[in-house]
């Protein structure tokens, strides 16, 4: 199964030369314009939703953005260059033990990406977990699991969701093509990295064997006004020097609601203001995690003459000596 090259440059409309911040800032436009909860279609904004993470999951992580710009479109040439690093798979990733190419559709995840950034990623890609179990003296042979990751918005974190997924494998020696669709539920309170198990969904049994299992590895998407980090949340909220001085109150909009956050007089930038229980929910648990509201003191770009002359005040009136 082919996959068709992506060009997340294109995606998030960034020059191959952006920088770090400039590819940040292009996300989070992108993020909020399409995302599923303010997109007037919600289907497509979903879809575009998924594409606009798959890229900043790549070109939003160094190594990751390193190992993209090295094969390029011709990745997956035959005699092209071998990457960088350890578990950058090549080729057809998405293949068992008992050799059958299998696909993916609602993990999140494209065939590129998986098949890109596949084993040993920790989070792209599928592959078969070890040999398989052992049968009965009939020759019944259990089906290897199969193991992969599954993206899981922090929305859905909150309050759990289901998730139809379409599994697709294809036997190289017959060409046979089957395909099964059913439901996986993620758990609210999922986190990053954690394992969701889907019984009987792995490599099929053969002589009477029973199939293996899948498991999905959570893989957080990322979101334009929060990071996780387990169970808390984090935000970084713009101040204006003058806020962070003299203190104000600023509506934040959360993940379940908006939320008056008071922001005391003095307040320096990076202070970390912590509101308990506003977070994830904790995995078997009643209890949420916190969040917590980082201060990010802007500065204007540019200042008129009027704003020009107060500062000027300000600065001749001020005991402040930031050098002492």
């Amino acid at each position: 199964m082919a996959a068709v090259f992506q060009d997340y440059y294109q995606t998030l409309g960034v020059a191959r030369t952006a920088s770090s911040d400039e590819i940040k800032s292009a996300f989070r436009k992108l993020a909020r314009k399409h995302h599923p909860d303010v997109a007037k279609d919600k289907k497509a904004g979903e879809i575009e939703f998924k594409k606009i993470n798959e890229a900043y999951e790549v070109l939003g992580d160094p190594e990751n953005r390193k190992k993209y710009d090295q094969l390029g479109e011709h990745w997956n040439a035959p005699g092209g260059p071998p990457p960088s690093g350890q578990g950058f798979a090549r080729g057809p990733a998405a293949q068992t033990a008992g050799g059958q190419d299998f696909h993916f559709e609602g993990t999140g995840f494209s065939d590129f990406f998986e098949q890109m950034f596949g084993r040993g990623q920790g989070f792209g890609g599928f592959s078969s977990g070890g040999s398989s179990r052992s049968g009965t003296e009939s020759g019944a042979r259990h089906g290897h699991d199969i193991e992969g990751a599954i993206s899981v918005t922090l929305e859905e974190a909150m309050e759990g969701s289901i998730r139809a997924i379409s599994f697709q494998t294809v036997d190289p020696a017959t060409g046979e093509e089957r395909t099964e669709s059913f439901k996986v539920r993620i758990p609210k309170g999922a986190l990053e990295g954690q394992t969701i198990r889907v019984p009987g969904k792995g490599e099929a049994g053969s002589g009477g064997g029973e199939a293996g299992n899948l498991f999905l590895r959570v893989r957080l998407a990322s979101h334009p006004d929060f990071r996780a980090l387990g169970a808390d949340l984090y935000h970084d909220l713009p101040l204006a020097p003058w806020e962070a001085v003299l203190g104000t109150t600023v509506r934040v909009h959360g993940l379940d609601g908006d939320l008056d956050v008071k922001i005391p007089a003095g307040t320096a930038n990076g202070r970390r203001l912590r509101l308990r229980g506003r977070g994830l929910p904790k995995p078997k648990s009643e209890e949420r995690g916190d969040l917590y509201v980082v201060a990010e003191i802007k500065m204007p770009n540019e200042i008129g003459p009027a704003e020009k002359e107060l500062w000027e005040k300000l600065s001749s009136a001020s005991s402040f000596k930031p050098r002492e």
